[in-house]
């Protein structure tokens, strides 16, 4: 089980200090850690999100985030979205779905899909598709915006993201991004270029050849 619960996430926030360091940046000439910066942007969504991980801690359910989330950790540049897409084990999907009902939470069901709608402007989907139903078993806890949770490996995260772009019912701007992400992997992990598709590699520059 992870070591933090939300009361403690809060708890250990780091206090303000005159210049920033690392994980904190400036806005507007006051100081702020990264979980507050992503609270700012999604309008409190750093308590949807930290509800969201504190319950399927506390129900010891198999999960991770998937999608930007994931690519946020394995990235060297986080960058902030407004979407927490993650999975769970298929067994455990019902059970979810009720635990984060009783939590607040709204529930929207889906062809391949539960969407779930707290508080602020954040987007929490959780995939039902059968192609991330082993990620929860390979995933690594991870500390992205300031905030404990558990993401999908970085094998399996590249996996997902080149899924998402090889869809063809996808909008042209999402595929834009999920090629974004991809190269934003390889960036960071050269290695991941030579699992990349044929057609991915004649997108994108080989590391090194920036």
């Amino acid at each position: 089980m992870l070591q933090h619960n939300t009361k403690n996430w809060r708890a250990s926030e780091r206090c303000a200090k005159a210049q920033p360091t690392s994980g904190e940046l400036v806005l507007g000439g006051t100081l702020m850690t990264a979980k507050q910066f992503f609270d700012w942007q999604t309008s409190g969504g750093a308590d949807d999100v930290m509800r969201l991980v504190d319950c399927l801690e506390r129900a010891d359910i198999a999960w991770c985030a998937i999608g930007g989330v994931a690519v946020n950790h394995w990235a060297e540049e986080p960058m902030v979205t407004q979407d927490v897409d993650f999975v769970v084990a298929t067994d455990a999907v019902d059970r979810t779905v009720a635990l984060l009902e009783g939590v607040g939470f709204q529930a929207e069901r889906f062809d391949w899909s539960i969407n779930f709608k707290g508080r602020s402007k954040v987007s929490i989907q959780l995939s039902t598709e059968e192609f991330y139903r082993e990620f929860p078993a390979r995933a690594v806890a991870a500390d992205v915006h300031g905030i404990l949770l558990r993401v999908a490996s970085l094998e399996d995260t590249l996996r997902g993201k080149i899924l998402a772009h090889g869809d063809p019912a996808q909008r042209q701007s999402k595929r834009i991004k999920y090629l974004a992400d991809i190269a934003r992997l390889v960036e960071s992990h050269p290695g991941l270029w030579d699992n990349l598709t044929d057609d991915l590699k004649q997108q994108l520059r080989p590391p090194g050849k920036e």
